[in-house]
Parts: C-alpha cells; sequence; structure tokens
C-alpha cells in the first residue's frame, strides 16, 4: 500500500512510515542563559488544542527528541514538576511557560515545545538554547539594620530589558522593585537596582534589613515575550549582636577623625570596606583592607584590620566639609556580595575646636571606647 505524508515531516521506523503533521512552526527562538541560574520559556499553540498534553523535549530534530516535561490531557492551570523542569500550562491565552533551572554549559543545544496531538507533535515552537559562563551568588549574610549589595555581573542584557527582583514563593514570584531604565538607580521602598550596561553590571541594594527579610529571593531579566533569564539566592538576615548600627562622630575642620566598626567573627578573613553614600550612589569612594594588622591606605583614608579582635579602624585625616557625609562599615564575602553592618554619620565644623573637650575627645577618641560588648 503507498503512504504518502503530504505537507508534512516524517520518518522510517523500520517498514512504518511515520507521517508528522505539522501545520507550521509557531515560531523559533534563541535563548541566552546563565550556568547556575534559569530561564523561563514561552511556548504558545492553537487555541483547538488548550485541552491537548503539552511537552518540552530536547532534540536535534523535532520528530526524535526526548521528553523532558509533559502535562497530562486537561492539565490546565497548575504547576507540573520533573525534576530540573516545570511546566505551567495557560489555557486562557493559550500558552505554556517552561521553567528550567540549574543551567550548565553541557545544557547548550537544540529544543523544542507544544501541544500534542494524537497522532503527532503539532503547533510547536523551536528553541536554540546557549548556556554561558555566569557568576551565579546562590548565598547572601545581611545584618538586621544594615544593607545588602548584590552584584551580577552578565555577558550582556538586551536594550530593552525589564529586570525584575522578587521575593520567592512556592510557584509565585512577589515583585519588589522592576525597571527598564539603564544607566540610572531606580529605587522602590527598601530595594533599589541599578543596570550598569558599560560595565556590564546589575547591582541590588536592599537597605534597612530585618531577620523576617529572609528568605528565597530571584534575579530576573525578561528580554522579549519569549523568554527570561534569572539567577536565585537565599538571604539570610542575622540578628548581629556584636555589632553597633550606627555611629555618629564630629571633628573641626584640618582635624581627623578616628572610626572603629566591630564585625562577627565568622568575616575574619573576609575583606572589610568603609565606603560613602553620595547622592543616588549607594557606595561610592570606597576604601578596603584584605589583610590583618596592616594599614592599607586610600586617598585620605586609612584602614586597619585587626582579625583577632575582629575590630575594623579607619582614620580620616584633614577633614573638610565635604566629609559631612554617610559612611558605611561592611565586608565583603566574595566579589557578588556585600554586607554593611554599621551606619557612621560624620560631621565636620568649620570653626576649629581642639582645644574644647567636647571635640578633642571626639577626634581622639579610642577605638575600644566604641566597641560592643561581645556575649
Amino acid at each position: 500500500m503507498d503512504i504518502e505524508c503530504n505537507d508534512s515531516s516524517y520518518e522510517y521506523i523500520g517498514v512504518v512510515l511515520r507521517c508528522w503533521f505539522v501545520v507550521g512552526v509557531v515560531s523559533s527562538i534563541r535563548v541566552r542563559g546563565y550556568s547556575g541560574g534559569g530561564v523561563n520559556i514561552t511556548c504558545r499553540y492553537d487555541r483547538k488544542y488548550t485541552d491537548n498534553a503539552k511537552y518540552f523535549c530536547r532534540g536535534q530534530w523535532k520528530t526524535t527528541c526526548s521528553d523532558l516535561i509533559r502535562t497530562d490531557m486537561k492539565n490546565e492551570n497548575k504547576w507540573v514538576d520533573s525534576g530540573r523542569f516545570s511546566l505551567f500550562d495557560d489555557t486562557r491565552a493559550a500558552l505554556f511557560t517552561v521553567t528550567f533551572r540549574d543551567l550548565s554549559e553541557q545544557d547548550s543545544g537544540m529544543y523544542w515545545c507544544g501541544a500534542d496531538i494524537s497522532w503527532g507533535k503539532e503547533s510547536y515552537t523551536e528553541v536554540n538554547l546557549k548556556v554561558v559562563t555566569g557568576e551565579q551568588i546562590s548565598a547572601v549574610t545581611g545584618y538586621s539594620g544594615g544593607n545588602i549589595i548584590i552584584n551580577n555581573k552578565y555577558e550582556m542584557l538586551e536594550e530593552n530589558s525589564l529586570i525584575e527582583i522578587c521575593e520567592a514563593g512556592s510557584y509565585q514570584c512577589f515583585t519588589r522593585i522592576k525597571t527598564d531604565r539603564a544607566a540610572e538607580w531606580t529605587h522602590v521602598g527598601r530595594f533599589s537596582v541599578h543596570d550598569d550596561r558599560s560595565a556590564r553590571l546589575l547591582r541590588v541594594f536592599i537597605r534597612e534589613l530585618n531577620e523576617n527579610n529572609s528568605g528565597e529571593y530571584k534575579i530576573i531579566v525578561k528580554v522579549s515575550e519569549d523568554y527570561s533569564f534569572f539567577s536565585e539566592f537565599k538571604l539570610d538576615v542575622k540578628k548581629a549582636d556584636c555589632c553597633e548600627k550606627s555611629i555618629s562622630l564630629s571633628a573641626a575642620a584640618g582635624g581627623s577623625v578616628n572610626i572603629s566598626c566591630r564585625y562577627p567573627q565568622s568575616h575574619s578573613a573576609d575583606v572589610k570596606f568603609v565606603c560613602r553614600r553620595s547622592g543616588s550612589d549607594l557606595c561610592a569612594e570606597e576604601t578596603s583592607v584584605k589583610e590583618s594588622r596592616r594599614w592599607s591606605a586610600e586617598g585620605q583614608m586609612q584602614l586597619y584590620d585587626d582579625r583577632e579582635q575582629q575590630l575594623l579602624t579607619g582614620i580620616i585625616s584633614h577633614v573638610t566639609q565635604q566629609h559631612s557625609a554617610e559612611y558605611w562599615c561592611g565586608v565583603q564575602s566574595d566579589q557578588g556580595h556585600k554586607s554593611f553592618i554599621t551606619r557612621v554619620l560624620i560631621g565636620v565644623t568649620d570653626v576649629s575646636e581642639t582645644s574644647s573637650p567636647s571635640s578633642s575627645s571626639s577626634s581622639a577618641e579610642s577605638p575600644l571606647q566604641r566597641m560592643c560588648v561581645r556575649n
């Protein structure tokens, strides 16, 4: 018997000719992901297939691809999970979303998704996924009353990318801030985000932390209507009994200011820093120290880290009115994560009062007098 497969794809299996009737490719998309992160891929289908099973598979050719996740018939408006994959079928919009997590470079390749019909796989989307190396931050430690800043470095961001920071629930992510503006800070409540295209760096800042802020968060970059990529991190906000939350200091112009900040023992080996807040820039003019019991100087500031005492000391010499500002002492656990522990407010007076007791004590006060008592 002669068998014809017109307007279709086909393959021979033994002596059987299997026909895959194809209405046509709904779309063909290129998706970029980063190792350690994940992607959300949108697949559309004809509305007449809302009750059909949906699938996401991998393979060079659609006819021979292997299923990675699929739904049952009439599995509408609920999530399905399978290993690193999740699938949600929105039958009202005639589209479904596939979430692919924990990416690695080996995941690069050809994928397919669509609605499955009884005689083949129809109404499909061709997905060409490329996974590149990325710097992912999985764990972030902050301290009650302090701030954190997270730096995410990416190979590239699209011009019209929408950036969203959300707090993850079981299947929902509750938006805290979103922006599509580049080269400037966007602020919403205690959250700030900055997309620095020239440095290919995405900065997320969370201020005035409390222990209730602990949990799972996502940084989502929506590239187009077809896909977005994301990174996930777990925020652990601890109560730092060792450390003061805020210090106020004053000095006369031309004099010096001594800053001393305690830090938790768990950060003894980490880089320490003092930075100044300037306008919308949340951490400018930063000075850091990487070694114990050795002075590090940048500009008019010198830092000294005594790791045995868990004490960071800073000296700003020859101060002027321009040094009246908000500073922060903090620790940097890695290249992408900084915890701001103690706020330091410095006020500089125009008239020298070095002969008065109050001025003398502020500039010559021993760092030990401002230490927190360790439990």
